[in-house]
């Protein structure tokens, strides 16, 4: 931890998703802000009224008591006004979710925030006239994050700092519809990347995307801080699942097989359920062996699957449960499992589960991500290989049954400590000071 300063320096945090808001996309912002006053940093939060979202976890809230941290909040714009009654949404039939995605992207430049930006600069400049700030911090998606940030800069004459916590021109679920879209975001990206003091992402392929794309960027105005997991959920849990007699686990011979998130796009449970259902039906010994559960949304569609291959029995559905709720699924199984279909992503569940200190399932393709989970020791299978995850779960359930399932490394477990990346963050946030 940094040693005590007297004077706190002032950073805006620009963040449209921010507690009480759930799911994993607020969780790196939050663990920043939790953590960045112990380094000399008081933190104010730009955001937005907390309705019409996916998830809401108070207790994520609740983590930021008694740490000086100041949350602005706004009125909601664009679309979101029309839903602000509702404080959670159910997450739409993907096919229903695509289509208002693909009509939200040609209606709305960067993305539909963007009727935020008007207020979010307006409560910003009022805060900024009571208490001055000396430094903007923006973080995005939604992009609409990385204008204001871009707009205040230029009203407050402070650094900017961006943080890219997925990549923006090439995201994969990104739709363009004529090539003027496509023109205009890489314009609005460039104008946003012009107007930093520095960049951040979370891998390195995001990082060669933008130098690529704009040559004007060299690598030492991009630093990467990976997504991680904080020490601080998972105290006292692993020592004590670590604690379990053999007894207990005698009690319960299946291997827990647990996937944390939500499903969409091309992160399906499709092949992992076929695997599941096909190593069944070829070993028929290890059914009953082996439980797969599932934290978050389970939609309607993937419950037919279940039935329709038969495995009622070995599919617990838990549905959304809050954080400190799953982070203790996550210490009580004996296998996490994760799927993404690109190699530009870096889910925060990843890191959890390394947190979490258990094996890791990754479905994933070649990239960065494929990298990690190896380096934690975990397996990894392309996406829609079914043989491949099926070999996977098979080896894992014979070294479940002879004890010798092992999780990653500790040293690989201390380079995601939340603690230790906001201190990388706020290294870059003095080097801007540095005369």
């Amino acid at each position: 931890m940094a040693s005590p300063v007297l004077t706190m320096r002032q950073v805006l945090v620009v963040a449209f998703y921010f507690p009480p808001m759930g799911l994993s996309g607020v969780q790196r912002t939050l663990k920043f802000v939790k953590y960045l006053p112990d380094f000399g940093w008081a933190p104010t939060v730009l955001t937005v009224e907390p309705r019409g979202y996916l998830a809401k976890d108070e207790t994520l809230l609740a983590e930021l008591e008694g740490r000086g941290v100041e949350i602005l909040r706004t009125g909601p714009a664009g679309p979101g006004r029309f839903i602000s009654k509702k404080e959670v949404v159910e997450l739409p039939a993907e096919w229903k979710r695509k289509l208002l995605s693909r009509i939200s992207d040609t209606l709305f430049i960067p993305d539909n925030k963007i009727g935020w930006r008007r207020r979010a600069v307006s409560a910003a400049l009022a805060a900024h006239r009571k208490k001055p700030f000396d430094l903007i911090f923006a973080t995005a998606p939604p992009f609409t994050d990385f204008l204001i940030g871009s707009r205040l800069k230029k009203m407050f004459n402070k650094p900017l700092v961006l943080d890219f916590r997925d990549p923006w021109v090439e995201y994969p679920f990104k739709f363009y519809p004529t090539p003027y879209h496509k023109w205009r975001n890489v314009s609005l990206e460039r104008r946003a990347l012009r107007a930093s003091s520095h960049i951040i992402t979370t891998n390195r392929t995001v990082k060669e995307h933008l130098i690529q794309r704009h040559p004007f960027l060299t690598y030492h105005d991009i630093d990467i801080i990976s997504q991680g997991y904080d020490p601080a959920d998972f105290a006292g849990l692993i020592a004590k699942q670590q604690r379990k007699s053999a007894s207990q686990r005698e009690s319960n011979p299946k291997m827990r097989v647990t996937y944390a998130g939500v499903f969409w796009a091309d992160r399906v449970p499709d092949f992992f359920l076929q695997a599941l259902h096909d190593l069944f039906k070829e070993n028929p010994k290890t059914r009953g062996r082996i439980e797969a559960r599932f934290i978050g949304t389970f939609r309607e569609q993937n419950l037919k699957l279940v039935a329709r291959l038969g495995l009622q029995n070995a599919v617990t559905v838990l549905g959304y449960r809050s954080h400190p709720e799953c982070v203790r699924e996550l210490c009580d199984s004996d296998v996490l499992w994760m799927t993404v279909g690109d190699d530009v992503g870096s889910p925060g569940k990843t890191y959890e589960y390394i947190g979490a200190q258990k094996p890791i399932l990754g479905l994933v393709p070649e990239g960065y991500l494929k990298n990690v989970i190896l380096e934690a020791g975990g397996r990894v299978a392309a996406p829609g290989d079914v043989q491949g995850i099926k070999s996977a779960l098979q080896e894992l359930l014979v070294q479940f049954e002879k004890r010798q399932l092992k999780g990653p490394s500790p040293d690989v477990v201390d380079k995601y400590n939340r603690v230790s990346l906001t201190a990388s963050l706020v290294k870059i946030f003095e080097s801007l000071f540095e005369i």
